[in-house]
């Protein structure tokens, strides 16, 4: 394919899913001209290295051994480090978080919640301690950077450099989804056998704030449903709720 085409990343994507098509979230996850290959003993990951690279020479693709890693128990992949332990936020992205100065411009808020954003998975009530900067990119706001702002924006910085390190999901175990909402903003969380996976959380509508407390609540269920369903769907769930009104609607 020529260089320059815009729809060039989509066809490279579309053919290496083609090419391990039997492989993928087996023991590959492949991102464009990123293989990912894991495993869970030595012995596995040499037939898995074994398979994946018979793949690529039956299709005439070639690897630059200099940009291969092999064998590792640790490796950064699209902006996360993974391990045996899960999936922890990239050290460097949490330098560059942490050298972030305080923000002048609607600009440079959206710029950095941007960055922040990328691992809000992590922290917990992200959207509710963001509320104060994400406020001044309103329009018709005027910009103000209030002790809340400042507040929000040390937190996060903060939050970034303590994030946990989460679990990866299995999806042959029954997932635990628990589901929270106040004036605020909603929030939730998905674990499996008492380990975090992942943080979500969003800032009510304007419409929103307006509703009862058994909508609200309701919202949160249907939030977590709809940004996990990838690992949800097909699989066994427990949903926990502190608004005992829900559980009529579930039965």
């Amino acid at each position: 394919m020529s260089f320059g085409l815009t729809n060039a990343p989509a066809f490279f994507m579309y053919m290496m899913n083609s090419v391990f098509m039997n492989e993928l979230d087996k023991f590959v996850v492949v991102f464009i001209d990123d293989i990912l290959i894991y495993s869970e003993n030595e012995k596995e990951h040499g037939e898995h290295l074994r398979i994946v690279l018979a793949r690529l020479r039956e299709h005439k693709l070639y690897a630059k051994f200099s940009k291969c890693a092999f064998w590792l128990k640790e490796v950064g992949f699209l902006g996360h480090v993974l391990s045996e332990k899960g999936v922890a936020v990239d050290p460097s992205k949490v330098e560059a978080v942490l050298n972030w100065k305080q923000p002048e411009s609607v600009t440079e808020i959206r710029s950095f919640l941007g960055l922040a954003s990328y691992d809000r998975r992590f922290i917990k009530d992200f959207s509710k301690i963001a509320k104060p900067m994400t406020s001044l990119t309103k329009k018709n706001v005027k910009f103000i950077w209030s002790p809340k702002c400042e507040e929000g924006f040390q937190e996060l910085k903060k939050l970034l450099t303590t994030a946990p390190v989460l679990a990866q999901p299995d999806v042959t175990k029954p997932f635990d989804v628990y589901c929270d909402a106040s004036g605020q903003g909603l929030g939730c969380v998905l674990m499996q056998e008492g380990r975090v996976i992942a943080y979500a959380s969003c800032q009510l509508r304007k419409h929103e704030a307006n509703y009862p407390t058994h909508d609200l609540e309701l919202a949160a269920v249907v939030h977590a449903l709809k940004i996990w369903r990838h690992y949800l769907l097909g699989n066994t769930c427990h949903i926990y709720t502190d608004h005992k009104g829900l559980k009529y609607i579930f039965t």
